[in-house]
């Protein structure tokens, strides 16, 4: 076997230290396990360590992450044929990841038990985890509308009731972690089924300030990447709205979902100024939800938006975005293989989403 290239090696270190940290957080608890213990364990340097990590919560996210996106494909109940059936069903697959009162303290089921601690320590992380739940509602909500019968007698638009219906199931797995056995699961499930056939209103005003769009005109030649809610390669390639959003501007695609044409594909892709904790965390939220999302809802009612983590910046400067961070606001418009318009700042989702076509 040929030597290593430098690459090879780096992601090689990198798998194990997040091997060998997974051990110590199950072993030991997230608050007294030592980055010299994970270490040790993966017969690395700290500096090794350090060199792939920002520090321990970094890798915490990072261990979080990749068991989310590693979950066993369950055998598939029969999906809901309506939104409330589809959003009972979620709501128990969401619920049966929940530690029981029987588990033992440090039973792997109670990996995730400090995730909401980390977050509420660091203001930047959680304006970041409270735009990553605004943006699991939209996906939840433009399945449980794609579920709809037509002429059903329903709101227009479903993503306060996903938001109320993700609302009551972190509540009861923060309720699971902190007092073990306080409600009963199955009322949960009920109640979520009854969220439903609510009105909550959930109209739409466009934001009284926009940007405008300025045209362009050049190749679109984006890098591969995937697509976290399908778990497969995003086709970057079609005719759709491209929003590069910063991880405290992510609700922003509701914009782009709401003022698009029918048929018009969005792509929202994720950016940070300080990735080494918040893309694993992004990874994480998008995960969990769509794991349940799967098991609950048939395909043809996924929700039709592309969700990517660019890790590496490179999608985002195929778009001409650079210097991205938290705060990044910027949509493209693709059309025909080319990068037809760009608009930047607030309202950027809106105004690229709402353009008519042929622009080329």
């Amino acid at each position: 076997m040929g030597r290593l290239t430098r690459g090879e090696i780096q992601e090689r270190n990198r798998l194990k230290v997040l091997a060998a940290a997974r051990q110590e957080f199950v072993e030991r608890g997230y608050h007294a396990a030592k980055v010299d213990a994970i270490a040790e364990r993966a017969e690395l340097t700290r500096g090794a360590v350090y060199s792939n990590f920002a520090g321990k919560r970094a890798l915490y996210f990072g261990v979080l992450a990749d068991l989310a996106e590693e979950a066993p494909a369950l055998p598939r109940p029969e999906p809901g044929r309506n939104p409330a059936e589809a959003l009972g069903i979620f709501a128990r697959a969401w619920l049966s990841r929940l530690p029981l009162a029987t588990d033992e303290p440090l039973a792997s089921s109670r990996l995730g038990i400090d995730l909401i601690t980390e977050v509420l320590s660091d203001e930047r992380i959680r304006t970041a985890w409270a735009q990553l739940m605004g943006l699991d509602a939209i996906l939840l909500g433009l399945a449980l509308e794609r579920l709809r019968s037509p002429g059903a007698a329903a709101p227009s638009h479903m993503f306060r009731v996903a938001e109320m219906a993700l609302t009551l199931l972190h509540g009861a797995g923060q309720m699971a972690a902190a007092a073990p056995g306080f409600s009963d699961p199955f009322n949960v499930v009920a109640a979520c089924e009854h969220l439903a056939g609510l009105d909550l209103q959930d109209g739409w005003l466009a934001a009284p300030f926009l940007t405008t769009a300025s045209p362009a005109g050049k190749p679109w030649n984006p890098p591969a990447a995937i697509d976290l809610v399908a778990g497969r390669p995003a086709d970057l390639k079609q005719d759709q709205v491209v929003a590069i959003l910063g991880l405290h501007r992510l609700t922003a695609i509701e914009e782009a979902v709401r003022a698009r044409k029918a048929g018009l594909a969005v792509t929202c892709v994720a950016v940070a100024g300080d990735p080494g904790e918040l893309r694993p965390l992004a990874r994480l939220a998008v995960a969990d939800l769509c794991n349940c999302l799967r098991r609950a809802f048939p395909p043809q009612a996924w929700p039709d938006i592309q969700v990517v983590c660019d890790e590496s910046g490179n999608l985002a400067s195929a778009a001409g975005v650079t210097g991205t961070g938290n705060a990044t606001e910027t949509a493209v418009r693709i059309e025909g293989g080319r990068l037809v318009a760009l608009a930047e700042g607030r309202g950027a989702c809106h105004v690229i989403a709402s353009l008519g076509t042929k622009r080329r």
